[in-house]
């Protein structure tokens, strides 16, 4: 299994406005909605930031309750294989990717589907993979069953899910990948 981590060219991988204080990321957001309007991250709501730190307490609780450890207060996010709807979000999308086997597998947690729809409670067709994390194992299992979503679902058209989401608890396995990271002082 290839996972694959989306980004802005010109800001290199594994920067998330979640680790930012909350002015921090708001004013990133700010600076995006007006630099760059056309691009799919401008269109997020003025409530994205709350939304996405409820949503990130929700994967860590339920990512512990899994038996999980994680060794960041938020993950890195990626997508199971290559997903052309990422193509659109950033300016000048660039990407990384690593075979999951590269990767301590206790430290990944999956939704079928990005984690905000898969966890809003706004999404009631009583599919099995709403509200649900799963490990690797699990996800090996329903994308056997269901398949890869941006197969068939690319452009939303059959539901909120289009790619596999994969929340990366740790960023052993991605030192080379991070910018600024000195894996000599771990």
């Amino acid at each position: 299994m290839i996972l694959y981590h989306y980004y802005e060219k010109s800001r290199g991988p594994f920067k998330s406005i979640s680790d930012l204080s909350d002015e921090e990321a708001e004013e990133v957001l700010r600076r995006i909605r007006t630099e760059k309007p056309d691009i799919f991250l401008a269109r997020r709501p003025e409530d994205y930031l709350a939304k996405r730190r409820r949503f990130e307490g929700i994967l860590r609780n339920e990512f512990i309750k899994m038996g999980g450890r994680p060794e960041r207060q938020t993950p890195h996010y990626m997508v199971v294989e290559a997903c052309p709807f990422f193509e659109k979000w950033y300016e000048h999308t660039a990407w990384v990717s690593v075979d999951a086997s590269e990767l301590d597998l206790s430290m990944l947690s999956f939704t079928y589907g990005d984690s905000h729809p898969t966890f809003s409670g706004n999404v009631k067709d009583g599919k099995e993979y709403r509200n649900r994390l799963y490990n690797y194992e699990e996800i090996v299992k329903i994308i056997e069953k269901y398949g890869l979503p941006q197969v068939w679902n690319p452009d939303f058209k059959y539901g909120p899910e289009c790619y596999v989401e994969v929340q990366v608890w740790t960023d052993r396995g991605l030192e080379k990948m991070i910018p600024g990271h000195d894996s000599d002082h771990e």
